[in-house]
Order: C-alpha cells, then sequence, then structure tokens
C-alpha cells in the first residue's frame, strides 16, 4: 500500500467524501478513512521498473473479478439435494429405471421438505428465523417477501437439473444475506442446522439419502436388495463418502458444514434399514406396492440368486419354495411395506433370503459337524460308481471349495478397506481464513503420497470394476473352483412313496430362547456355542450381505420360530391337585 502513488487520484470517496487514497497489493484505489476499495486501478505506464512481484500483484488486480467468487448463498437441504442427484443418475447408470429419480424420489424429497418446514409451504423454518427478528431491521423485509425455497418456480428440482446443479441461477433478492450468515458455515443455516432439535423431526443426513434410495427402489420393486445397494456404495459405484466434492465450486463448504456433510464410516445394513423406516414412517408414506410372485424381492427369486451366488446345487431351490410356503414367508402381506399401519415394519428381503437358505442346508446336513461329513461319505461313494449319472452334492467337496474362494474375496475386501483414502480432494476447512492453510497441508500430503509411492515402487491402484449384482463367478471355469449348480440330492433325499424325506431325520434350533420384547435385540449369537459348518455358513452369507453375523443369526431364528411352532410352544401342565367334593 503506497498513499505517495495515489496522490494523483482527487476524486471523493463515495463513501465517506473524503479525499485520501492508497492503493492495495491488486494496484486498486482504496479509502483510508472508510476502507472502501473501488474498483479503479493504477495504469502502469513503465513496468519495466517494477519488480516481478509487484507486477504479478497489479496484473492479478487488472483481472476480472469472478462473478461467484463469495460463492453463492445456500442452505444445507440444498446440498442433501446435490447428493439426491448425484445418487440417483448413478443408480440409473446402473440400470434402473428413470422413474426412480423422477418422479418417485423426487416426490420423496419435496414431501421431506414440506414435513420437515424446509421448503414448499407458507412459512419455511428459514424464514421464521428471520422474521423473529427486531421488526425495521434490513433483512426482515427481505425474507418476508422471498419465496418458499426451492419451489417450482423459483429453483431446481431432481426432476429437471442436473446431476453437479450447475445451471442454478443465483437466487434473487438475497444481496444481503451472505453478510449476515454465520462465519462458522458456509452454508445459511449450517449452525442453525446442527442445534436444531424438534420432537418428532427427522434431520436429513447423509445416510439418510440411502434411507431414501432405498425407499425409492422399493417402491418401483427394483431388482436392487438393499445389500446391493451398499455394496455399490462401498465399491464407489453411488457417490457417498465425499460426496461434497461434487457440489459447484460456488458453494463454499466450511466450518459447521464438514459436520453435516463429512462421512468417516460405511454405511451398515441395519443402520439404513432402520432409517427407511423411521424416514416413511416421518413422511406419512402411504401402503407400498405389493410384493408379488413375479417381484425380485420375493424370497422364491432371491432364493435362487442366492443359491446360484454360493454355489448350490438348483434342486435346492425346490426345497427352498416349500420353506417359504410353510413358514407363511411368501404372502403379499407379510412382504409389502406399509409405514401407516399399526405394526410398521419392513421385510429384510435379501437376509430373509440368506435364512431360508441357512434353513434348508440344516434340513439336509443338520451342521453338526458330524451328519455333514457321513453325508458326504455317502456323496462320493454314490459318485463313484455312477460316474454316468449326475454327480450327487458333496458337502465337503463344497465346502473346501467355497472356503478358498470366501477367503481370497474377504482378504481383497479387507485390503481395499485397508487402502481406502477417506481424505478427500477438496479439503475443508473451519473458516474462510483457514482455507489457504487446508490448501497448502493438502498438497503437502499428495506430494508426500506420491514420493513415498515412489520409494516404495508400489504398483498403481486397479481400475474400478464394473458393477456386477453376482460378486462370485463359477461360469468362467475358473482352476480348482468346480460348479455344483448340476448337482443332484438323490444320496441326501430318500423317496417314500410319493414324498421326498431327508436322510437326517434331526434338527437342532439356532435358538431355544428369544429376548424379552423390551430388549433391542432378539437373540444374542456366540460363535463358541455352535458347531464349524453353521459358522462358516454364517460367516459366508454375512459376508456376501455384509451385514453382521447376528444380524442373519436372529432372523433364522424367526423363521424357524415360524416353521416349528410346537417346538417353541411351552406344554399346558395340568393342576395336580384334585378337587375335592363337597357332601
Amino acid at each position: 500500500m503506497d498513499r505517495e502513488e495515489a496522490k494523483e487520484l482527487r476524486e471523493r470517496c463515495a463513501q465517506c467524501a473524503a479525499v485520501s487514497w492508497g492503493l492495495t497489493d491488486e494496484g486498486k484505489y482504496y479509502c483510508t478513512s472508510c476502507h472502501n476499495v473501488t474498483d479503479r486501478s493504477k495504469e502502469v505506464l513503465n513496468i519495466e521498473a517494477i519488480p516481478n512481484a509487484k507486477k504479478q500483484a497489479i496484473n492479478r488486480g487488472l483481472k476480472v473479478r469472478k462473478k461467484h467468487e463469495r460463492g453463492w448463498d445456500w442452505y444445507v437441504c440444498e446440498g442433501f439435494q446435490h447428493i439426491l442427484c448425484q445418487q440417483a443418475e448413478a443408480l440409473k447408470a446402473l440400470g434402473v429405471g428413470p422413474e426412480v429419480k423422477s418422479p418417485v424420489l423426487h416426490n420423496l424429497w419435496k414431501r421431506y421438505l414440506q414435513k420437515s418446514q424446509q421448503a414448499y409451504c407458507e412459512n419455511p423454518v428459514h424464514a421464521r428465523k428471520r422474521k423473529a427478528a427486531a421488526p425495521g431491521s434490513p433483512s426482515a423485509s427481505d425474507w418476508e417477501s422471498e419465496p418458499a425455497l426451492l419451489s417450482e418456480a423459483s429453483g431446481p428440482s431432481l426432476g429437471d437439473s442436473g446431476a453437479d446443479g450447475r445451471g442454478r441461477p443465483s437466487p434473487p433478492g438475497r444481496a444481503s444475506q451472505s453478510e449476515m450468515a454465520s462465519v462458522c458455515s458456509g452454508s445459511l443455516d449450517g449452525v442453525e442446522y446442527s442445534l436444531r432439535k424438534e420432537k418428532g423431526l427427522v434431520k436429513m443426513t447423509v445416510p439418510a439419502t440411502l434411507a431414501l434410495c432405498g425407499l425409492a427402489l422399493l417402491w418401483q420393486r427394483e431388482a436392487l436388495a438393499l445389500s446391493d445397494l451398499l455394496r455399490f456404495v462401498e465399491e464407489g459405484h453411488i457417490p457417498y463418502v465425499n460426496a461434497f466434492e461434487h457440489f459447484p465450486e460456488e458453494m463454499k463448504l466450511y466450518g459447521r458444514d464438514k459436520g453435516i456433510f463429512a462421512i468417516e464410516a460405511w454405511p451398515s445394513y441395519e443402520d439404513i434399514h432402520r432409517k427407511m423406516i423411521e424416514v416413511a414412517t416421518f413422511l406419512d408414506l402411504p401402503r407400498f406396492p405389493a410384493i408379488t410372485e413375479d417381484c425380485y424381492l420375493h424370497p422364491n427369486i432371491l432364493c435362487w440368486k442366492y443359491l446360484m451366488e454360493v454355489n448350490l446345487p438348483d434342486e435346492m431351490h425346490d426345497l427352498t419354495r416349500q420353506v417359504v410356503q410353510m413358514a407363511g414367508l411368501g404372502e403379499a402381506d407379510f412382504l409389502t411395506f406399509d409405514p401407516i399401519g399399526t405394526r410398521a415394519r419392513a421385510v429384510k428381503y435379501d437376509v430373509q433370503a440368506a435364512a431360508i437358505i441357512v434353513v434348508v442346508l440344516k434340513l439336509l446336513f443338520l451342521l453338526d459337524d458330524r451328519a455333514e461329513w457321513s453325508l458326504s461319505e455317502i456323496a462320493e461313494t454314490y459318485n463313484e460308481e455312477n460316474r454316468e449319472d449326475k454327480p450327487c452334492f458333496d458337502f465337503r467337496k463344497w465346502y473346501h471349495v467355497m472356503k478358498k474362494s470366501f477367503d481370497e474375496k474377504k482378504q481383497k475386501w479387507e485390503e481395499a478397506r485397508a487402502k481406502f483414502m477417506w481424505k478427500s480432494d477438496k479439503p475443508l476447512y473451519h473458516s474462510p481464513i483457514d482455507r489457504s492453510v487446508a490448501h497448502k497441508r493438502r498438497e503437502m500430503v499428495v506430494n508426500l503420497q506420491k514420493q513415498f509411492s515412489t520409494l516404495a515402487d508400489s504398483v498403481p491402484t486397479a481400475a474400478k470394476h464394473s458393477p456386477s449384482s453376482f460378486q462370485f463367478s463359477w461360469a468362467g471355469e475358473v482352476p480348482g473352483a468346480a460348479c455344483f449348480h448340476g448337482h443332484g440330492l438323490q444320496g441326501i433325499l430318500s423317496r417314500k412313496g410319493r414324498s421326498l424325506r431327508t436322510r437326517n431325520a434331526l434338527y437342532w434350533l439356532s435358538t431355544q430362547r428369544f429376548c424379552r420384547s423390551y430388549c433391542k435385540h432378539v437373540t444374542t449369537y456366540e460363535e463358541s456355542n455352535f458347531s464349524l459348518s453353521y459358522q462358516f455358513i454364517m460367516n459366508l452369507f454375512s459376508f456376501l450381505l455384509r451385514i453382521k453375523t447376528y444380524f442373519l443369526h436372529e432372523e433364522v431364528s424367526l423363521i424357524e420360530k415360524r416353521l416349528f411352532k410346537t417346538k417353541y410352544s411351552k406344554p399346558k401342565t395340568k393342576p395336580s391337585r384334585s378337587r375335592k367334593v363337597r357332601k
């Protein structure tokens, strides 16, 4: 800043009418009395006489200032809307019908904004905060005349806006709001949103966006279960972790926004499933379309899919259908989600299908570390004596093949999780003052990573694989991986008249005692209390669905409770005392 070089400007300041000018580092005139910066810059006649540093400063000042250099005035719900747009576009790229985005997901999001009093209402919560200010303040009149946030006429919607939202116009009448916004967040309501606690309110979070996507998929009865949705999130096909990186550059994000949009944990099946029920109940959604036998989420179809996934014989599908029919698990009233019903519950379709297969395996092989191995010897003898016939399913051989593939898949999965970089390419900072420091730290981290990777001579990370509904492939003739889909159960089932019976006449229940109604879980699961075969099958399906083992064990216990009602019902004892007959 040099006041001597600014003496040539003799105009009065438009703000304080003083004639006292100085020069900024960018070469612009500013008033030393009121610090008002003008758009005028000092003309440089002899650029050779100016040092290099001064040249760069003046050249930067002569450039045209960006239109959105200070950023847009945006709300937290607009950030979640951008994330939903990205997730909807990713689902469409995976083959989901376009109706999931618009109108289904768009209507769910619109209904949430209305129920949470953030938009599509006469008195949004943002306007209420400003109206509560003292009358006569310059911001009160602006907020009273401002239309509802994200209304049909003033803002973008999930149906007509792009995934990145770069076509969003600057909201009219909000010029003074950025000055009123808290310095603790880039959004206008970041601090208020973090502190907002109302009874019955379901606050939107990044995991809740997956719950909305899950509800949209369930409403459309798409061929995508919740476990598939979360697996595609984990593989990076659906934006979730660091989804804010795709925000428009004009949406400045820092401070409290970091705690709202930054995610440092993978979504769990239990949390998202619980969130789906919570959001659907909060929105007062009507009964969902019925899950019929021709729907992908029906247990008959899902059981067929998972039998192929874990390389089990096709003949087991007839047994799973019988279990579904006997336990009443295939009825539309049982499968259809009804949030406004007397007892709002959503069936865990994929977990239920896996549990049905576990029950069938227990019916066939008992899974007590003795019966399955003796049946394997019978199957092995049968296959040696009847080489030209359909081979009999050998549980021991299947176990060795499946365990090898399972261990390899799990090791790769654990390595990928360990190498995952949670830090985003777009650094987050607590305030605009820390922006330069955050960017410098990020550049230093990137440079150190490049140096370490060069010293370690590490192999570059492989490209992201294309999404697939199956994690295990048995049709590619993998060396050492035999396919058991065409094997039969003739050595395990015995025919008696018109019916087939299992050679194994015993069955043990997964649990004899359920927890009380006020307990959060159904039953407990401790691996030491169960056989090794049962543990392996539970771990296999749990990895397949990305769930906790106890979660699948609970579902197996519930199916057994419906299937074996007499074993769970306690016999009624007659009173021992006899009545005395009065004379």
